[in-house]
């Protein structure tokens, strides 16, 4: 900047009129701060307009850049010094993760543990880890053997930021509540973060291995139940005990063989995938009520260790596409149970005092989620049914089911059986057991009872062998009066409907296997069911198939694609 620029600005200023108050004499002093000898750098720096607004624009544009660079310096020393592990509510390890926290937590604050059991670094590193601050309870009923309910609390990590220290490894947890969003069941979705040094990332695995034995042990000796809720599949209540397998008494050779069939199938997964079979087995238990068909199949599930995932046809809301997809989203080593598969479509049309109709599942959709183009392998499903002759052919043909076999009424061996079970310790002779089934056979009871009257009948006598053959009077009355009874309850919903007797079809179905006393079409859709049934190699009318096992040759019978 020369003089004549200089002497041009301060002419410039002084023309300014009327400037009492000071201001222009201070521009005047600012403009004659710089000294004609300086160069422009010098002239620019020791301007006061230029470094009252260029420099600080500066200044803040490094700072600026200088916090960008800094928080990028932190992001990249964390992504190489420390590791992230994000677990969702959605997926099945968070529960377990949570309770493996509150375990965990509950054993670093024992108080048994002295200074002198832990070591003097192992109680000052306790002592200054945070551990947990934020917590929330979880109740769980459950029921005792004596029928009362009983309450636990149990303590959860809360949301927010949590430390834990496993296996000398410092894990920051952070439980936090992502937006507004909820599930079908209107819990918010969530998720759990779990921090620590990428040196400790080998961790993981551990943690989850050992959250995954944590919540094994809950369910241990234990079947778990799935009910259908929305568009999954969620647990009822408490996981139930494991039924032994021989606590349910079918006749003799019946449970062994569709176990060995079940075993069988579970073991030929690959035999299945190498010649393109769909890889699913069907099976069909049908048979008057009370003689365990649901109770075998919560045995059986026992001794498979599988779970039992329970599905009405008739449930309300139950369109096609949810029954397709709850039967593609069935949990691992679970059986499928459809029962009372006739009652989804004998009511369709019975409209109740809200104007229901019925399940909105059509028996096309049925057929194609058993085994149509988009329906589920790796699967078993039992169906179970009290009247047979109401099934469509299509519904039990081979494919869909593999495998049909009748429960009936308590045979002579099944009685021998139950009441061994029952008074095996204190009728150790037998003489108890040989008084009953004589009485037994007096009063015609074999064949005309089921074993789930039989159990009554011993659990309201427990330990009263004498009580209990004084009583069997009562049950060939109870038996004789819940014949005539059934007769009459099922004459009286289809009056335009010929139905078979039920006696008549018992008899009929334990003998010689013809079709029920019926007349009309009635009459002759029930033979060319049985007469399908007694056809189909899989089923239990095979005589040949009797025979075969009889001579010891195998238990081949039964068994379609193996």
């Amino acid at each position: 900047m020369d003089d004549s620029s200089i002497d041009a600005a301060t002419k410039a200023l002084s023309g300014l009129k009327d400037s009492k108050d000071g201001k222009t004499d201070a521009l005047l002093e600012m403009a004659r701060a710089g000294k004609p000898g300086d160069s422009l750098i010098a002239q620019l720096s020791s301007n006061p307009f230029f470094t009252a607004g260029f420099g600080l624009a500066a200044l803040g544009t490094a700072m600026r850049y200088g916090s960008q660079g800094l928080r990028k310096s932190t992001e990249l020393i964390r992504r190489r010094l420390l590791v992230d592990l994000e677990v969702t509510k959605h997926d099945d390890s968070y529960e377990w993760v949570l309770s493996w926290m509150t375990t965990q937590f509950q054993k670093q604050m024992d108080p048994t543990l002295s200074r002198k059991d832990l070591g003097f670094v192992e109680s000052v590193i306790r002592r200054v880890t945070p551990g947990l601050h934020h917590l929330q309870i979880a109740t769980a009923r459950s029921k005792t053997p004596g029928g009362s309910e009983r309450t636990a609390f149990s303590l959860v990590p809360g949301h927010g930021r949590h430390f834990l220290r496993y296996k000398n490894a410092f894990i920051k947890v952070n439980r936090e509540r992502i937006g507004k969003s909820f599930d079908a069941n209107g819990r918010p979705f969530e998720t759990v973060t779990l921090t620590t040094l990428y040196y400790h990332r080998q961790i993981f695995e551990d943690i989850f291995q050992e959250a995954h034995a944590l919540a094994n042990q809950h369910t241990e000796g234990k079947t778990i139940i799935y009910t259908s809720r929305n568009v999954q599949w969620d647990r009822s209540g408490q996981p139930k005990r494991r039924r032994p397998f021989d606590s349910v008494v079918l006749e003799e050779g019946v449970a062994d063989r569709i176990l060995s069939d079940v075993r069988e199938f579970i073991s030929a997964r690959e035999w299945y995938l190498d010649r393109g079979i769909p890889y699913r087995r069907g099976y069909l238990l049908y048979g008057p009520p009370g003689t365990g068909k649901t109770s075998f199949v919560q045995a059986l599930a026992g001794e498979l260790d599988f779970n039992i995932a329970m599905l009405s046809l008739s449930q309300r809301g139950l369109t096609d596409d949810l029954l397709n997809q709850l039967l593609l989203t069935v949990p691992p080593r679970t059986i499928v149970l459809l029962e009372d598969a006739d009652a989804a479509f004998s009511n369709r049309r019975q409209a109740d005092e809200t104007g229901y109709t019925g399940a909105a599942v059509t028996f096309s959709g049925l057929l194609n989620a058993l085994d149509g183009v988009a329906s589920a392998e790796e699967r078993i499903i039992f169906m179970t049914t009290n009247h047979i002759d109401r099934l469509d052919d299509a519904l039990i043909r081979p494919g869909r089911v593999d495998m049909t076999m009748h429960l009936g009424d308590a045979t002579l061996w099944q009685m021998e059986k139950l009441w061994e079970r029952f008074y095996g310790d204190v009728d150790a002779g037998g003489e108890g057991k040989k008084t009953f089934i004589k009485r037994a056979e007096e009063i015609g009871l074999v064949d005309q009872v089921s074993t789930a009257a039989l159990q009554g009948l011993f659990l309201y006598n427990k330990g009263d062998p004498e009580g209990a053959i004084g009583m069997v009077d009562q049950l060939a009355v109870k038996s004789r009066g819940r014949t005539h009874e059934v007769g009459t309850k099922m004459s009286a919903p289809n009056a335009g409907r010929q139905s078979p007797d039920p006696e008549n079809q018992t008899k009929a179905q334990q003998g010689s296997h013809a079709a029920p006393n019926d007349q009309g079409a009635g009459q002759e859709q029930t033979k060319d069911q049985l007469k399908n049934l007694e056809s189909n190699p899989k089923g239990p009318l095979d005589d040949a198939a009797k025979a075969k096992t009889a001579k010891g040759e195998g238990n081949d019978s039964g068994k379609v694609g193996l």
